[in-house]
């Protein structure tokens, strides 16, 4: 057998491995979360907006919430505004709400011309839109930091429409108080909440890590799969460092809270999205239900 037959072959066993996940996956809801180094660099952009739009085409009803510090951050020192800090959250005045809103937005429509670009319908909203996102502003001991929220309620009827007309729902992580002000919300925690109130199947963060590890600094400590009651005791051990530990707290939360499955990759791999949901093998860090 010649090389392009056998290499055609491989390309359809790929195919009909894919097909159980295709089946068991159609017209189910996956948030993904997508931020940090992924969203950096535009060749990791397209491959996300890529695996995003295959997902869509395949038959899911993929929602993309989006993040942006980096790029906030980047936007305020061009205009010469310094950020501060209070306990690891950016001070948000009303200035710097304004830069978020405005730096959100155009990631956002430019996530939407991406996807546009390659056949698929998607709309850019903010948790504005709709009332998706209610929140209340953010308290913490440390200090005031502003124009910061909590998403206390969210209304998917939105992207229950969206999705029913066939588009792509791309949301930015801002919402409306009582005082019907923008509040800056923190991406992870959008991404939770929209999978929470959509009961979704899958929740996928796109992070700047390979995926979770028992002791960070022991690579052979990986952990590709884990449940829900084992993700809990490893944030209680005190091993889990930095960023993470919000962020497992956030998919432990999650599935308590109806998600099926959370998926923990690695953004800056290309094509690591669809690796985890269409291979045996996966990509990153699955965390499953509790054995019953």
């Amino acid at each position: 057998m010649h090389m392009e037959m056998k290499s055609a072959l491989s390309k359809a066993e790929t195919l009909i491995e894919a097909l159980p996940y295709i089946q068991q996956f159609n017209r189910k809801v996956i948030v993904v979360k997508y931020g940090g180094s992924a969203m950096s660099n535009e060749d990791l952009q397209r491959d996300v907006i890529k695996d995003v739009t295959l997902l869509k085409l395949v038959g899911f009803k993929p929602v993309l919430v989006h993040g942006g510090g980096k790029e906030i951050s980047a936007m305020l020192k061009r205009l010469g505004k310094e950020s501060s800090f209070v306990g690891g959250l950016r001070v948000t005045d009303e200035e710097t709400m304004d830069v978020a809103e405005m730096v959100l937005g155009r990631i956002g429509k430019r996530l939407v011309t991406m996807v546009e670009s390659l056949g698929v319908k998607a709309v850019g909203i903010s948790g504005k839109d709709g009332n998706l996102f209610h929140v209340k502003k953010r308290v913490l001991e440390e200090g005031d930091i502003g124009y910061v929220g909590e998403i206390d309620q969210v209304n998917p009827k939105v992207l229950y429409d969206l999705l029913e007309k066939d588009y792509l729902p791309i949301v930015a992580p801002i919402g409306l108080g009582d005082d019907f002000h923008s509040y800056n919300i923190n991406a992870d925690d959008a991404a939770c909440a929209v999978a929470k109130a959509m009961q979704a199947e899958k929740l996928a963060f796109l992070t700047d890590i390979e995926g979770l590890y028992r002791d960070v600094k022991d690579p052979s400590t990986f952990l590709s799969k884990v449940t829900v009651k084992e993700a809990e005791e490893l944030v209680a051990s005190g091993m889990i460092g930095g960023g993470m530990l919000p962020k497992l707290t956030n998919c432990t939360q999650a599935m308590r809270g109806g998600v099926n499955r959370v998926h923990i990759l690695d953004g800056r791999v290309p094509h690591s999205l669809l690796l985890e949901i269409f291979t045996k093998e996966g990509a990153g860090t699955m965390i499953l239900r509790d054995e019953v």
